[in-house]
């Protein structure tokens, strides 16, 4: 198979042809359709994450089921699937209480090392030496995910743009849901409109949110916002922005603020975007090392509530995740911007980092149908 490999941090893709990997327990292989392009691959790609290399990237993907491991019943061979990016073990103390967002052994084990539950990566060259995977290495034309992360995909569902259901939509669910705790009636802003950015706004409409307000520096991206459901834009290039929500809400700030750029100064504005007893949800990653400046005694007398969420939770979000996308609930045609093949990838990585992509890019693979 072919696989766009991340030799090193701040170098190129370079593709290269891989043995197909093969499942072991509770594991399934899946032909992978199409992978969505994240700008967390780029923290990856950049060093500001650290990962081990090689490795191959992508992981939101959708595809279809090649083979199955040993003790998998839930979905058999072709069945149409999709995969999010957190792959819960199901057995560590936070999946056993439903916080698949927190599993101990992804992070331990995927994220530390690159690895599967079992401590190994199912990834390696033709010489045998071993590839470490993020998540479930989706840019490649087969990967293997644990059976916990498979969930089968309604024939409606278009493949393309369902690979962006595995992080796009399935970590702006988990903000919106469970970050926010976001009730009917609420006034929203949301910081940063790319990919996953657009669908909090639109999972804000479809929660109830009576006025969404998106925030961002690029004039093409708040237009996008404004078609997926945002009431109000305020381009944030040369304006206060939190002064510009104030005075859109009546001068109290917004319910919700999302910060969905994961910046130093994007942390501080959502901040004091925030009505007296709102609530912050930070959701873009950035550089480990960098932190924001919060006013302790502003959070403090205001009642201010600051929740990080990295994701949703992937056994029982993920199906009502496909669900709101199958029902038409949620739309992700106009999320979805640019469709390129597994040989753009690189250059479509490097057209993210300069900000030249609006919404999602999509990885196809050239010889599925």
């Amino acid at each position: 198979m072919r696989a766009a490999v991340l030799n090193a941090p701040r170098t190129p893709f370079v593709l290269e042809r891989l043995p197909v990997p093969e499942p072991r327990m509770g594991e399934v292989l899946v032909r992978t359709h199409a992978c969505g392009v994240c700008h967390t691959d780029l923290h990856v790609m950049n060093g500001d994450i650290a990962f081990p290399c090689p490795c191959v990237m992508g992981h939101e993907i959708s595809g279809t089921v090649a083979a199955l491991g040993p003790g998998v019943e839930h979905v058999t061979v072709g069945d149409r699937v999709v995969s999010a990016f957190i792959m819960p073990c199901g057995s560590c103390r936070f999946c056993v209480r439903g916080r698949d967002d927190l599993c101990e052994k992804f992070f331990a084990l995927n994220r530390g090392k690159g690895a599967l539950y079992d401590g190994t990566s199912r990834l390696a060259r033709a010489d045998g030496s071993p590839l470490a995977m993020y998540s479930m290495a989706g840019l490649a034309e087969y990967c293997v995910v644990p059976a916990t992360d498979v969930v089968r995909l309604p024939d409606q569902v278009d493949f393309t743009q369902a690979a962006v259901i595995g992080c796009a939509l399935f970590t702006a669910y988990g903000a919106v849901r469970h970050g926010a705790d976001l009730r009917h009636g609420s006034t929203v802003a949301v910081y940063g409109v790319g990919g996953i950015g657009l669908n909090i706004v639109q999972l804000a409409r479809v929660l109830g949110a009576q006025r969404v307000i998106a925030v961002d520096l690029a004039d093409d991206k708040l237009a996008a916002a404004r078609a997926v459901g945002a009431h109000d834009t305020v381009n944030a290039t040369a304006i206060d922005a939190p002064a510009a929500v104030r005075e859109l809400t009546g001068g109290e700030g917004a319910d919700i603020v999302f910060d969905a750029v994961g910046a130093p100064r994007s942390f501080e504005q959502a901040f004091m975007a925030v009505r007296d007893g709102g609530r912050m949800v930070a959701v873009g990653l950035a550089n480990v090392t960098a932190t924001a400046s919060v006013g302790i005694t502003h959070l403090v007398r205001r009642g201010i509530t600051i929740a990080g969420s990295y994701g949703a939770r992937t056994r029982t979000d993920l199906p009502a995740v496909v669900g709101l996308v199958a029902d038409g609930t949620v739309r992700l045609d106009q999320v979805i911007t640019r469709r390129v093949s597994l040989d753009q990838a690189a250059d479509t990585y490097a057209a993210l980092e300069r900000g030249e992509i609006v919404g999602r890019a999509v990885v196809v693979m050239e010889d599925q149908p």
